[in-house]
């Protein structure tokens, strides 16, 4: 079983526009919009930033940083494999990234992805 837990708030309000945008631009003419002229999910200066999923040791943080001076939003993590729970996500102290920690019962190790919508 997974767990998934995100901050809701910005990635509430961020997957809304996406879903938006993509049902407005499956509404219009069949012809393509060139990558330049399609609106983007996130506003100018915001950024995704994803850890990909790795095994760690149980309890162990896996921890991502937003790129150059950009600080973090949001963001989340997510606990992978068979009893797997997420034990924590949040901000680091300095709001330069985020933070993801779980475990996974009867096993020693736990797979942890984490997200971050970065901004300047």
């Amino acid at each position: 079983m997974q767990s998934k837990w995100f901050l809701t708030i910005p990635l509430t309000v961020l997957a809304a526009g996406a879903c938006l945008t993509t049902t407005a631009a499956a509404s219009q003419a069949s012809a393509p919009v060139p990558a330049a002229a399609r609106p983007s999910a996130l506003p100018p200066g915001y950024q995704l930033v994803t850890l990909p999923n790795a095994n760690v040791p149980n309890f162990q943080r896996r921890t991502l940083f937003c790129p150059g001076s950009k600080r973090v939003l949001g963001g989340g993590a997510e606990a992978r494999g068979n009893r797997a729970i997420l034990v924590g996500s949040f901000p680091t102290d300095d709001g330069r990234g985020w933070i993801g920690i779980g475990r996974q019962d009867g096993y020693n190790d736990v797979g942890i992805s984490v997200f971050a919508i970065c901004a300047d």
